[in-house]
């Protein structure tokens, strides 16, 4: 089941954390695709991680969106959240990953990677914190550090959120 972390390195990584790096069909949606009779796209995306990410950026960490495909209603949902860093139709998530590091300033540690499927891979297993959700792919499981218990579009993203605020709240409340 991954390859895992204890408690105690996964506290760490998720305190370390200054960028969470989302992927969204799987993650931030359940992954189906909904075409209406106009070839117009629909998603589903749950309030409750919308809630999650809010609160995230509340606290500093900034957010990420890489996906493989474009879609209206993905930006239209990010805007809603303020999410700038909105990358659609990557076909080198890797590349455009490490672009983002390098353009924040930060380190690949001080990042934690949530995806679903294969084409998560490489940027999950570059991630300081990689994490798959319940319903991930079997590799993407194998290769992460952690599992959400959610499925993608149903709360995944918010159990990460709230995994990465509790730990840097432990770790503000020990350097006080």
């Amino acid at each position: 089941m991954g390859r895992g972390m204890d408690s105690n390195t996964l506290s760490q990584a998720a305190a370390e954390t200054r960028l969470l790096v989302l992927d969204v069909d799987g993650v931030l949606t359940d992954g189906r695709l909904y075409y209406d009779g106009n070839g117009g796209e629909t998603k589903s995306f749950h309030v409750r991680d919308g809630y999650g990410l809010k609160a995230l950026q509340r606290t500093g960490i900034q957010i990420a969106v890489i996906s493989g495909r474009r879609s209206k209603a993905v930006e239209t949902r990010m805007a809603e959240l303020d999410i700038e860093l909105v990358f659609l139709g990557i076909q080198d998530k890797l590349k455009v990953f490490r672009s983002l590091v390098k353009k924040l300033g930060i380190t690949v540690k001080n990042t934690a990677c949530v995806g679903d499927d294969v084409p998560d891979l490489e940027i999950l297993r570059e991630a300081g914190l990689s994490v798959a959700v319940a319903d991930a792919h079997p590799e993407v499981i194998a290769n992460t550090d952690w599992q959400t218990e959610n499925k993608g579009g149903h709360g995944a993203v918010r159990e990460v959120c709230d995994l990465l605020i509790a730990a840097r709240a432990r770790q503000e409340g020990l350097s006080s």
